[in-house]
C-alpha cells in the first residue's frame, strides 16, 4: 500500500462554486476510500460537453459546490475494503458509468447499462454511505457522475475504473473515458458497417468524428458527414469523411438528398447531435431492406420521434446506444489496445493542452467551438 493509504490527502482541485462561473483552484481534503472504492491520483484529464452542460446547470437542478470532470487517466493510490482486482500503481481510466459484474445487465452480453452504477448526474455523493469524500474546511463538496477528475486525487467506485495497459500514454488515452468511446462504439459495436459500405454521420463534433473514425476502421468506402456548420468539414476529412452535406444548402429534406447520393440510402447511419429532426433524418436516410440507424445524441425531454410505420416495415432498423455499448471494465482496455496497435488514432482528437492552473481556458475553448478535446495536465 502507498504511504498515504488510510490518510486524508490534501490536494488541489478546481471547484465550481456556482453555475456557469469560472472554477476556483482550492485546497481540498480527499478522504480515504471506503469499501469497494479506490482513491486515484489523476495525471491527465479532459473537458467534455457533459461537464459544461451540468456546470451551466441548463434545465437541471443545480448541485454546488461541485468538482466536475469525468474524462481522465491516473494511477491507483490506495484501495478500500473488498477491492481485489486493483492495487496501488495500476493505471486506470475513470468512467462515468460502471460495471458491477453482478447485475442482470452486467451479466448480459447485450447490455452495458449496469443497475448499480449507471450514470447518475444528481447523486453527488458516494454509494457506500451517501457522503462526499471531498471537503474544504469541513464543508462537503459534491462529486460529479462518480468520477470528479478535476482534482489531483479523487475517490471512485471500483466498478467505474478500467484497468489499462501501463504502457499506454495517459495524456492520449484519457479521452476514451466518455465521448470518443461513445461515438467509436456506436459504429463498431452497434451499427457494424461492413467493409465497402456507406455510412452517414449526423453531427461532426467530437462524438460524431469518433463515429466516423469507427467507420474508417471498419473499411467503409463512403462516409458522408452531415452538419449545419461548414467549418467542420475540412477537419472531418482527417477522420475518414469522404463527402459532406449541409442541410442549409438544399431545398429538400436531408434524407432525400442522401438517398439521391447513394442510390436509395446509406447502409448505416449514426446520429450524434441530440436533435430529434436529425434523428428522424438519420433513420429515414438508410436503405430499405438492410439499413441500420443508430441514435447516440441525447434529445430534449419533451421531444418525440415520429416516422411513418412503413419505414420500419420496409426493413429499416433503428437502434440506440449508451457509451457505445462498451462495458467499462471489460471492454475499455481493449479500446486502449486499438490505440496501442495503431488501429485507432487519438492524437487528432486532441487540439489543445493546458496546465491544471489554467483549466478555465479549456472551458473557453469548448464554449467558443475551438477544437475538440483539451488535455489538462495536472502537475504542470
Amino acid at each position: 500500500m502507498s504511504s498515504t493509504a488510510g490518510q486524508v490527502i490534501r490536494c488541489k482541485a478546481a471547484v465550481a462554486w456556482e453555475a456557469g462561473k469560472p472554477l476556483v483552484m482550492e485546497e481540498v481534503d480527499v478522504a480515504p476510500p471506503q469499501a469497494m472504492e479506490v482513491r486515484v491520483k489523476i495525471l491527465f484529464t479532459s473537458l467534455c460537453h457533459t461537464d459544461v452542460y451540468f456546470w451551466e446547470a441548463k434545465g437541471q437542478t443545480p448541485l454546488f459546490p461541485r468538482i466536475f470532470g469525468h474524462e481522465a487517466g491516473g494511477i491507483v493510490e490506495s484501495v478500500g475494503e473488498g477491492v481485489t482486482d486493483l492495487e496501488p500503481g495500476d493505471h486506470v481510466l475513470p468512467v462515468f458509468t460502471g460495471e458491477c459484474k453482478e447485475c442482470r445487465h452486467c451479466k448480459s452480453e447485450e447490455s452495458n447499462m449496469c443497475d448499480l452504477l449507471r450514470i447518475n448526474t444528481d447523486r453527488g455523493v458516494m454509494l457506500n454511505d451517501g457522503k462526499s469524500r471531498f471537503s474544504i474546511r469541513g464543508q462537503p463538496i459534491y462529486h460529479f457522475v462518480g468520477t470528479s477528475t478535476f482534482s489531483e486525487y479523487t475517490v471512485v467506485h471500483v466498478g467505474c475504473l478500467a484497468k489499462i495497459n501501463p504502457a499506454a500514454p495517459l495524456d492520449k488515452v484519457c479521452v476514451l473515458s466518455c465521448g470518443i468511446s461513445t461515438g467509436l462504439g456506436a459504429t463498431l459495436n452497434v451499427a457494424k458497417p461492413k467493409k465497402g459500405s456507406s455510412v452517414a454521420i449526423f453531427g461532426l463534433g467530437a462524438v460524431g468524428l469518433a463515429a466516423a473514425e469507427g467507420a474508417r476502421i471498419s473499411g467503409a468506402s463512403r462516409i458522408i458527414g452531415v452538419d449545419l456548420n461548414a467549418n467542420r468539414f475540412d477537419e472531418a476529412k482527417k477522420f475518414g469523411v469522404t463527402e459532406f452535406v449541409n442541410p442549409k444548402d438544399h431545398d429538400k429534406p436531408v434524407h432525400e438528398v442522401i438517398a439521391e447520393m447513394t442510390n436509395g440510402g446509406v447502409d448505416r447511419s449514426v446520429e450524434c447531435t441530440g436533435s430529434v429532426s436529425a434523428m428522424i433524418s438519420a433513420f429515414e436516410c438508410v436503405h430499405d431492406g438492410w439499413g441500420v440507424a443508430v441514435l447516440v445524441g441525447v434529445p430534449n425531454k419533451d421531444d418525440a420521434f415520429k416516422t411513418h410505420p412503413m419505414n420500419v416495415l420496409n426493413e429499416r432498423t433503428l437502434k440506440g446506444t449508451f457509451f457505445g455499448n462498451y462495458k467499462p471494465r471489460s471492454d475499455i482496455p481493449s479500446v486502449v489496445e486499438k490505440y496501442m496497435n495503431k488501429e485507432l488514432e487519438l492524437e487528432k482528437f486532441i487540439t489543445h493542452e493546458v496546465p491544471f492552473a489554467e483549466i478555465n481556458k479549456a472551458f473557453e475553448y469548448m464554449l467558443s467551438g475551438a477544437g475538440l478535446r483539451c488535455i489538462i495536465k495536472m502537475d504542470a
